[in-house]
């Protein structure tokens, strides 16, 4: 069976950064094709698209990325396991293995939802693998630096009702509540990135749950994640890359992870 994530090795020497990107992914297994409505896989706008383009600079500083091959329709990869709610404050966020897209549009044909025999399998095909495979990459970096960071990267549409009534800020750094990082990795990022954009601290996300299982401090693994608005790097409709927009970010982003890997090293 194929691995269901791509990884990017770093290029040069290894160092104790590691970027996971868990909603990028566009492909749906050969299994489960006929399973969703024809129209809604034409559409799949719930996907961080072009991320891992925007982080392609990433291996030529030493950095192994990973990123996700299947949809996150298939598998939420930033979910709980066991579909626990990441916010009890109301909003609406797509579950673990959704039945629709964030605006509550059913992405299933009738009848082929999945039930828990399903879910657990698409857990042990798709999901615990994607984990196995940053546990691993985190241990080669613990034990050769005596720690290490996981920059979970995200990207949202600026404007989702469904989640909040206003338009986003242009970046949200999540870390649980300053729990999932070393307060100085945190302080670095948010100086770096504010420097540049409009920059809220897990307000209104925290981190999800790569962020909160990976970030262990106390074990010398760190996590932060960077959600941010699509239209900083794609066009205004948000469906297109854009050059000129993504370039002006790739530096703020190479800036903040020479200084984060500097205070790491």
């Amino acid at each position: 069976m194929t691995k269901p994530f791509y990884i990017k090795e770093a290029e040069t020497e290894m160092v104790p950064l590691v970027l996971s990107i868990p909603h990028c992914g566009t492909e749906f297994p050969e299994e489960l094709e006929e399973d969703f409505i024809t129209e809604q896989k034409k559409s799949i706008d719930d996907t961080d698209w072009f991320l891992q383009d925007l982080y392609d600079f990433a291996p030529s500083m030493g950095i192994t990325v990973i990123y996700a091959k299947y949809n996150r329709w298939v598998i939420d990869l930033n979910r709980d396991p066991d579909s626990e709610p990441l916010y009890d404050d109301g909003r609406i966020i797509t579950g673990l293995c959704t039945t629709t897209d964030f605006e509550g549009n059913p992405i299933y044909r009738e009848g082929r939802e999945p039930d828990q025999v399903e879910i657990e399998r698409r857990l042990s095909a798709y999901y615990w693998p994607y984990y196995q495979q940053i546990k691993t990459e985190l241990k080669k970096r613990v034990d050769k630096f005596g720690k290490v960071l996981l920059w979970d990267a995200h990207s949202i549409r600026h404007h989702v009702p469904t989640i909040r009534k206003d338009p986003f800020p242009e970046m949200i750094l999540g870390d649980n509540d300053e729990t999932s990082a070393d307060p100085e990795l945190i302080g670095v990022a948010l100086k770096n990135l504010a420097s540049n954009y409009q920059l809220n601290h897990n307000d209104p996300f925290k981190g999800g749950h790569i962020t909160r299982y990976f970030g262990q401090p106390d074990k010398n693994a760190h996590a932060l994640q960077l959600e941010r608005n699509k239209n900083l790097y794609m066009d205004d409709s948000e469906r297109e890359f854009h050059q000129e927009r993504a370039d002006k970010m790739r530096k703020v982003l190479r800036k903040n992870f020479q200084d984060l890997i500097d205070i790491l090293s």
